[in-house]
């Protein structure tokens, strides 16, 4: 009989002060400190004879394509697997350094740091990965007041917490796998201090068991209009939240799953770069967008100063050399019922409920930020209304669609 075992660790890998910030362009200045750690997680579930899968999560912006080939041959060498059975997930939070993956869009120019990087392998390849027999379980819950769709409140979004849940032959919680779709934005650009933001502190509510999150369909989606604050407090009532009700989850008998490993199947997709509009075009758009910023940090004000942003940011793509194409990693990890497709882009919530309503695997999460990063893959209504992501996105509408429909095709079969 197969026996399923579960490695587990949580690393703090918070990076030292004086190196920049990445997640918002109106961001001036250094890291002066830590709010809060940033960790990376490991979660490899595999038997005697099968490598299984090896879930590496970081409290980052992105995981660029260098970062996720040196963090997956790291951790697969830790764990004496090879690095295709690794997968690299970002939480996509704000308040992380610039400088493990360097730019991401000519909006925020950064550039990699050696040392940051060499600090963050050296950490998670000198990780010590002991297995144990767990049991694996399955639950989701709905969980309301931590984001909602940041353009209305009432629009698509999401709301269910999966949860991969695995524990001790004794009974104990030794790892859960947690996904859920919403920007980790509580600290806004003033903050220059290091943070998980909420996650984090959903991870701390968790504790002691090694929590992984995996962030969901989250292009569209944040706490602008359920946050209360932008400090630490917040922070720690938005994570409890999340926390509280995957608690409640867990008091409760979940789907067993089998006691086989997750299998991964990988594939790769090329999509063609849009066109961007000409300069005289682009400076039209930013005209417009500056009219209407009034300078208030309630949601209005937000949505007006981030199409700013978004403009701002076109003109910068217009002036830089984009390549015609991207190569985007996707893959599909199935473990029994459930099925995690993971993506190297910002979804849309409308994509994500897409790609869930064409699965033909009974339980499927849609997961961003993961194995590369290539921005914001927006919905038709953002298209047309020039929304901040839409401005700054590297694909048109045809090829959205393209990889939807090829990403389902490739789940399913």
């Amino acid at each position: 009989m197969t026996e399923l075992l579960l490695a587990a660790k949580s690393l703090d890998v918070t990076p030292p002060p004086g190196h920049r910030l990445d997640g918002y362009a109106a961001r001036a200045g250094v890291s002066t400190g830590t709010a809060d750690p940033l960790n990376a997680s490991l979660i490899w579930l595999s038997s005697t004879d099968d490598p299984g899968v090896l879930w590496l999560t970081l409290d980052a912006i992105a995981v660029g394509c260098e970062l996720v080939s040196e963090l997956a041959a790291a951790a697969g060498a830790a764990a004496g697997i090879p690095p295709s059975h690794v997968v690299v997930s970002a939480s996509h939070t704000h308040s992380g350094p610039s400088g493990w993956t360097g730019e991401i869009h000519p909006v925020i120019p950064a550039a990699r740091e050696r040392d940051l990087v060499d600090a963050l392998l050296g950490a998670v390849g000198s990780v010590r990965l002991e297995r144990q027999p767990v049991t694996a379980s399955w639950r989701s819950v709905e969980v309301v007041g931590v984001g909602t769709n940041r353009h209305r409140r009432n629009g698509p979004h999401d709301n269910t917490a999966g949860i991969l849940a695995l524990h001790s032959l004794s009974g104990s919680l030794e790892a859960v796998l947690l996904d859920f779709a919403c920007h980790p934005t509580t600290y806004g650009p003033e903050n220059l201090k290091y943070s998980a933001d909420w996650p984090g502190a959903a991870r701390a509510a968790l504790a002691p068991a090694v929590v992984g999150f995996l962030q969901g369909a989250a292009g569209d989606v944040s706490p602008r209009f359920t946050r209360q604050g932008r400090g630490a407090a917040e922070i720690t009532r938005l994570g409890s939240l999340l926390a509280g009700r995957v608690r409640e989850a867990l008091a409760h008998p979940g789907l067993e799953l089998p006691q086989s490993p997750p299998a991964i199947r990988r594939t790769t997709l090329t999509l063609p770069v849009r066109n961007i509009p000409p300069a005289a075009e682009v400076e039209k758009v930013v005209s417009a967008a500056a009219s209407h910023v009034h300078g208030t940090d309630d949601p209005s004000g937000r949505i007006s100063q981030t199409r700013l942003d978004g403009a701002r940011g076109q003109a910068l793509m217009a002036a830089a050399a984009l390549p015609p194409t991207f190569d985007l990693s996707i893959s599909a990890v199935t473990m029994g019922d459930v099925c995690w497709i993971n993506l190297p882009v910002e979804l849309f919530a409308v994509h994500g409920a897409c790609l869930q309503s064409d699965s033909t695997h009974p339980i499927t999460r849609v997961i961003g930020y993961t194995d590369g990063y290539y921005g914001y893959v927006v919905d038709p209504a953002a298209a047309e209304a020039g929304t901040y992501e839409a401005l700054i996105t590297f694909f048109d509408q045809p090829t959205t669609n393209q990889l939807i429909t090829q990403t389902a095709l490739f789940a399913n079969s």
